[in-house]
Parts: C-alpha cells; sequence; structure tokens
C-alpha cells in the first residue's frame, strides 16, 4: 500500500491521539447520572456504501440500521435518530418521500424515532445519521474486559451480506441479497446479553468477523482462537459459492451486523437464555488464530474499510 494511502482505521487511531479522550467503543458514552448515555454516528454515500440495486426507502433502512447497531453492542435501548440529508439536485419528490420513509419505517420497527436533522443539497447523495441511547451504568458492554478463558460467541449467520453482494454482482437470485440491502441490528439481543451480565466485551461485526477480531483483540490486549468448523455460515451461503469462499466472505465481507462477543465460561447458560448464540472459538493471551483439524494458523485482520489519501 502506497504511503500517502490511509486506512479508515489508521485514520482513527490518529485522530483519538489528537483530540484525546476518545474511547474506541461503537458508541461515546457520556455519564447523565443514574444513566450513561451512548452516542454512535455513521455517514453513508451512494458511491461508497449503496449498491446501485437499492431503492432509496432500502437507503433510509440501511442509514439508520447501522447506528442502532453500535447502539445494540453496547447493550443499550435507543432513544432516537438524528439524520443530517445531503440530497443530489436532481432528487424528486418520490426519492424524497421514499428515503425519509424508510428512516421512520427502520426507527419505528425498532422502537425509536427520527427526533431531527438537516438537509442540503450536496452532488454525491451523504447521509449522516445519529443514534442515541441510555443504558444501566452496570450493564453497560464495551470493546474492553474479555479476558484468556472467555468463550467467543456470535449472534446469527455470518457472510449472508457478503453473499448477497456476491449474488447481484453475478446477476443471481438469492435471498442473500436482502440480508445486504436491508440489515437488522441486534438491538433485542444486545439488551439480553447486556442483562445476563454474562457478557464480559463485545461490539458488532458490520466490517466482517476478522477485523472486528482485531478491534476486540486490541481494546482487550488478547487473542483469539476461532474454529472454523464451528462457524455459523448463512444459509444458501456455501452452495452458492463453495466452502472456501464462503469461509472468507463471514471473515471479511463485511455487512452483517451481528454481535460479537466474550462470555464467561462459567455463564454460558446465562448467555444462551439471554439470546440464541453460536460459540466460534475462546480467548486466549495473544494472537489471532483460526483453527481447523487441530491445526492453527495466523488470521489476516481484512474486511470492510474505507481509504483515504489516494488510490488504494
Amino acid at each position: 500500500m502506497s504511503g500517502n494511502v490511509f486506512g479508515e482505521r489508521e485514520i482513527i487511531s490518529r485522530i483519538s491521539e489528537i483530540l484525546g479522550g476518545v474511547e474506541n467503543d461503537d458508541c461515546a458514552v457520556i455519564d447523565t447520572g443514574e444513566k450513561y448515555l451512548v452516542a454512535t454516528t455513521d455517514m453513508l454515500h451512494s458511491k461508497t456504501d449503496f449498491p446501485d440495486i437499492m431503492n432509496p426507502w432500502q437507503m433510509g433502512w440501511m442509514t439508520v440500521a447501522v447506528n442502532l447497531s453500535d447502539i445494540a453492542a453496547m447493550g443499550a435501548q435507543p432513544a432516537g435518530v438524528l439524520i443530517a440529508a445531503g440530497l443530489p439536485p436532481q432528487s424528486d419528490l418520490y426519492f424524497i418521500d421514499e428515503l425519509f420513509s424508510g428512516f421512520r419505517d427502520c426507527a419505528a420497527y425498532y422502537g425509536t424515532t427520527i427526533i431531527g436533522g438537516d438537509t442540503d443539497s450536496h452532488d454525491e447523495l451523504t447521509i449522516t445519521g445519529t443514534a442515541l441511547g441510555f443504558v444501566e451504568k452496570d450493564l453497560v458492554l464495551r470493546r474492553r474486559g474479555a479476558r484468556p478463558g472467555d468463550l467467543l460467541c456470535t449472534t446469527g449467520a455470518l457472510g449472508g451480506a457478503g453473499g448477497g453482494l456476491w449474488a447481484w454482482q453475478n446477476s443471481l437470485e438469492s435471498d442473500l441479497i436482502t440480508k445486504l440491502l436491508e440489515p437488522e441490528p441486534r438491538l433485542d439481543q444486545g439488551r439480553a446479553l447486556a442483562r445476563s451480565r454474562a457478557v464480559t466485551a463485545m461490539m458488532d461485526n458490520s466490517d466482517g468477523l476478522a477485523l472486528s477480531l482485531s478491534d476486540l483483540a486490541q481494546c482487550s490486549q488478547v487473542g483469539f482462537v476461532v474454529r472454523e468448523e464451528a462457524l455459523p455460515v448463512a444459509a444458501g451461503l456455501v452452495e452458492m459459492v463453495g466452502m472456501e469462499k464462503a469461509r472468507e466472505m463471514v471473515m471479511s465481507a463485511g455487512g452483517d451486523f451481528e454481535l460479537v462477543f466474550t462470555v464467561r465460561p462459567g455463564e454460558l447458560d446465562a448467555a444462551r437464555r439471554a439470546c440464541e448464540l453460536t460459540v466460534i472459538g475462546e480467548v486466549v493471551e495473544e494472537g489471532i488464530w483460526l483453527e481447523q483439524g487441530g491445526k492453527r494458523r495466523r488470521m489476516v485482520a481484512r474486511g470492510y474499510e474505507h481509504w483515504i489519501g489516494g488510490t488504494k
């Protein structure tokens, strides 16, 4: 990679050093007295985040969903969403109506509302969502806290969004395309896991499992062993692309918006009572490893990431 091209995570690390006091969690955490207010923001662009197949309602849904996924990762209850939309000059009323209906419908589905925002004209459709939530101080979940011996778990199945993108790019029909276009943040699961008190660290895997584990490892100063045969692969993905590519999508494709978390080994039953989960590995002292047939190899931390500063 050229020296003048930087990945999103490198930029975030640099900005954190400049600003100081910025935690590397899915949300900022603000002490409001009785509870924590958690806040997150995500910016989406038509060229990099919205596939051509996506309709304006789905663009609105996705914008809210990706922000609510961060709220879920903190174990919080959503309190509202702000939207700032830079609309292309050629936008017609149908496009605007459908886009904002998507914002509204996703928020309502997950028990919250759009509470305000801003609009202006922009050459490229650019939308910034900001989600707010509340969580009890003793239940907040962060990316730090995992310890060697903890179990590594995930909600749901993995690789579905990557499979949906592959199907669309190859002109195939697949139910996985809906996984790509209409992501489902795991808010109920996040709240239930927080209340179980069994979880030691958590984040969403929106950028792919490999990058998510790299982030968790860095924040908790630990490592992970992932058992390949335990990975819950999205239904229909192996049949469509084969096992090798399916596992590659699970690790690095991004877009799944499941929760990846660690659980104290003695409290797995409590976590299972909270929600359906799959144990995919365990926390170790260092390194991120893939294990298959008793043999381990180091995992490459690849996934969905924006690049800044030139051509990657």
